[in-house]
């Protein structure tokens, strides 16, 4: 089944971003991602905890960006780690979480993660985005190109919509992340309904 994943941006959110994140987790995507680069740890680990409290009423799954000790605190039991982070950790980190994923932007990258013990890889970006302004998107034989590179879920991002995603399926990834539609959609179940019928 192909899944649709919300990443968050509170930056872009053009409401109470509590009060959206309801609106979204109860039109039931696959998972969210909270990635908040811009908050501190310490800011990070209280937004994380309201969040992941939305998330349980909905018992939708919630990975917490970049910070294992907020996660392991938090009984997240689901993280998301840029390959870079993933690299500095001397254990095991699969032996700590019930999911680990991983932002890669290669093949190479994806296989690394893999071999270092990630369920899945997010890949991108794949189309242009207003959050990758000046980059050129990756595009989608990139993104097959990921996908046959190793054995473990491949989602793609970056500047995905109803519009498109139809696009992605075709590589073999097994999902889409969302970032900027959900954060600004003006309902988030239609937005999914779009998304799923667009497959």
């Amino acid at each position: 089944m192909f899944k649709i994943v919300c990443v968050t941006d509170r930056k872009s959110c053009r409401e109470d971003f509590f009060a959206r994140l309801d609106n979204i987790v109860a039109a039931k995507p696959d998972r969210i991602i909270l990635r908040e680069k811009e908050l501190t740890e310490t800011d990070y680990a209280a937004f994380a905890e309201r969040s992941i409290n939305i998330c349980r009423e909905y018992d939708i799954p919630c990975s917490i960006h970049t910070y294992p000790d907020i996660a392991e605190k938090l009984n997240a039991g689901d993280i998301h780690l840029p390959i870079t982070v993933l690299r500095s950790f001397s254990d095991n980190i699969t032996d700590r979480f019930r999911t680990v994923g991983v932002s890669v932007h290669s093949a190479e990258e994806a296989a690394e993660a893999e071999n270092l013990g990630a369920n899945y890889v997010t890949a991108g970006h794949i189309f242009e985005t207003g959050c990758k302004k000046g980059l050129p998107p990756r595009g989608l034989n990139f993104l097959e190109n990921v996908c046959k590179n190793v054995d473990i879920p491949v989602y793609a991002i970056g500047g995905i919509n109803p519009e498109n995603v139809s696009h992605i399926r075709n590589t073999g990834t097994a999902g889409a992340c969302i970032m900027n539609g959900f954060m600004t959609c003006n309902d988030p179940v239609q937005f999914i309904r779009s998304l799923r019928e667009s497959l």
